[in-house]
Formats: C-alpha cells, structure tokens, sequence
C-alpha cells in the first residue's frame, strides 16, 4: 500500500528508519540525531567533570569513544528517546514490571520499537490493523492482532528489548486511509537481498494488498481454520476407514476364494474316489 512510509535500511542507519517509519514520514535525517548525541555526550563530559576535571575518571571518559553514536550510523536508545521528546512521545519498557502490572492487551497500544544487537525497527498500528515496519524488509508486513502478542513474545524469546510508545502520533494518510478501509495482504514481504519474484508475480500490487470487500472478524477466520483444518481430519479418517474396509474385503474375497478353489479340489477328488469304485464294482460283475 503505497500510503505507508517504508523507509528501507540503508548502511547501519536503522534508528533513524525506525523513528521515519514510526512518525511514517522523512522527519529525522542523520544529521539531527547526530546532533542529539552530541549534547548528550556534552551533558556527559559537564557530569563528569563536575568531580574535577583533572580527576582519572574524567581523562578516562575523554578517551572513550560516544556511547550515543557511532561512525556506522548506529544511536542508543538515549537518543532515540530524546528525538521522540520533541513529538511529546515517551518510550515505557514492554516487560518492566510496572508496565505488566497495568495488563494492557498489545492491540489496544499505537506502536512499538524494538531494539537487538543494534538493529531498531518499528511496529506500528495504522487505522485498525498492524504492521511490522522493519527497514530490512522490502516493505510493510501486515500482522493480524491474534498475532501480534505472540509476535512480541517471539521478539522477547530471541533477545529484543521492546519499547511501548505513549503520547500522541503525528497524522498521516496511511492513518487516515486505514482508519476507513482494510487491507489483506497477498504475500509477506521478504527480507532485503532475498529474490522478490512475488514483485513480478503481483503486477501493479508491488507487495500483496488489497482493499478487503467487508471488515472480516480475526477470530471468527481462526474459528473456520480450525474447523476446515478439523473437516480435514475427518476426511481423512473417513478415507482411512474406507481403505481399510476395501482392505479387509480384498481379504475375504481372497479367503472366500481359497476356500471355493479347495472345496472345488475336494469335490474333484471326492468323484474321481467313486467314479474308480463304481469301475472296480462293473469290473467284479463282469467278473
């Protein structure tokens, strides 16, 4: 869908995609949050030096490199959380206890980030429906929300650190667009550098969405999965029990035949006895 900002991952500049994808516009360039490091690191050195400049542990941060940037594109989280103060947005730990304690469901939050090994990415929700803005794809992912928690429960199993944000998101068409209609999508996007022979296969549909005819219940589809996936079973214990009783047939008519094919055979010999007793008896009388 052609109304979602998806920016793609270019060198290590994943926080600035992620915060793009977020605001779903070009709102921060490398060089604002490079600025945004910078004062932060200032705010770091002026801490510092509060307990004497000429002091080892001063000379010692001097030395170090930027915990807020580096010369790959790479921000911390102190930066991404600075850059969304200027939207009134505010970053609050998914799994931190007092988060868990309020027992919000996943679907009724705005967005999340998601952060591992120096890789940001965005989840969003855009009209009613979610999506996985990850720059690394070749574009949005629509994921349902009986699937989203157990989404975040994966992030969590594999390593991510995983932000709610909280305040209020600036418009956008996609927004708007999506807060009237839904969309399905005809195939998931892959990860950037993998062939994308489904861009070929789906014509002018660039990534698989199209306008739903009517608002479909998630729940009610898991419910027919379930009970096509169910007649399915059926079936196949109907035709199991099918083979077998074809089996068992074959049985009996191979046991009946045998059995016809020895009675046969006993009657044969039964009259070959007395056709040789009835020739010994006309033997006697001619005798």
């Amino acid at each position: 869908m052609d109304s979602i900002f998806h920016e793609k991952q270019e060198g290590s500049l994943c926080a600035q995609h992620c915060l793009n994808n977020l605001l779903q516009g070009e709102y921060f360039t490398p060089v604002d949050l490079s600025s945004i490091a910078q004062q932060l690191d200032e705010e770091e050195r002026m801490r510092m030096a509060e307990g004497g400049m000429a002091s080892e542990e001063y000379r010692t941060f001097l030395q170090q490199p930027s915990g807020n940037m580096d010369d790959s594109g790479f921000f911390s989280i102190q930066v991404i959380s600075n850059a969304l103060r200027v939207w009134g947005l505010e970053l609050i730990l998914f799994n931190s206890r007092e988060y868990q304690s309020l027992m919000i469901n996943p679907i009724n939050e705005k967005a999340f980030i998601c952060n591992y090994k120096e890789h940001w990415f965005t989840i969003r929700k855009l009209g009613q429906q979610w999506f996985n803005l990850n720059s690394l794809l070749t574009g949005p992912e629509l994921i349902s929300d009986t699937y989203l928690a157990l989404f975040l429960a994966q992030l969590q199993q594999e390593g991510y650190s995983i932000f709610v944000i909280r305040g209020n998101l600036p418009e956008c068409e996609a927004e708007q667009i999506l807060g009237i209609m839904r969309v399905q999508q005809q195939q998931r996007p892959r990860l950037i550098g993998e062939e994308e022979a489904q861009t070929i296969a789906l014509g002018q549909s660039e990534m698989g969405f199209v306008v739903e005819d009517e608002v479909v219940d998630e729940d009610e589809e898991l419910k027919r999965a379930l009970a096509l996936s169910r007649q399915d079973i059926d079936v196949e214990d109907e035709e199991a029990d099918l083979r077998r009783a074809i089996q068992l047939s074959m049985q009996g008519s191979q046991a009946a035949g045998s059995a016809a094919r020895e009675q046969r055979e006993g009657q044969n010999e039964t009259l070959t006895a007395e056709e040789l007793r009835k020739r010994r008896q006309a033997y006697f009388d001619r005798q």
